[in-house]
């Protein structure tokens, strides 16, 4: 289903909770997808608190495939640059700090381990959907 992207600050600066086997996230990652989907044209990826879940679960565009996330961690980065960014929960761009690579652990939504490197753009847009995990609104 198409949500409604969520611009409550309050909401968006809370930590996300991590994602048990047993919760039914399906649900969430299909919402994910559609509302990635009908805003394609001005994003490039979203956290599930952006349309309403508190949970850990991100969707990052690939091109032709988005990638899922579940419980993404960063645990090794590299290449620190300053750059700015938009997000559609926020008006405007912000001043930010990334990286230009990182290796990210995530479950699939199979919800199998995955350990994973990542570079340029898409590390950039990881990085971001993290914060957002983190109740950490650029």
């Amino acid at each position: 289903m198409i949500k409604n992207i969520v611009r409550d600050q309050m909401f968006l600066s809370k930590k996300l909770e991590v994602v048990k086997k047993s919760d039914n996230y399906m649900a969430i990652v299909q919402d994910l997808q559609d509302t990635l989907k009908a805003n394609e044209e001005t994003c490039v990826g979203m956290t599930s608190n952006m349309i309403g879940y508190n949970k850990q679960i991100i969707i990052v565009s690939l091109g032709l495939m988005p990638m899922i996330l579940i419980n993404p961690k960063i645990v090794q980065k590299s290449g620190k640059y300053e750059t700015e960014e938009g997000c559609l929960s926020l008006d405007g761009v912000r001043k930010c700090t990334r990286y230009s690579e990182i290796t990210v652990e995530f479950f699939d939504v199979n919800f199998q381990k995955k350990k994973q490197k990542f570079s340029g753009f898409i590390a950039e847009n990881i990085q971001h959907q993290c914060d957002h995990c983190n109740g950490i609104v650029i």
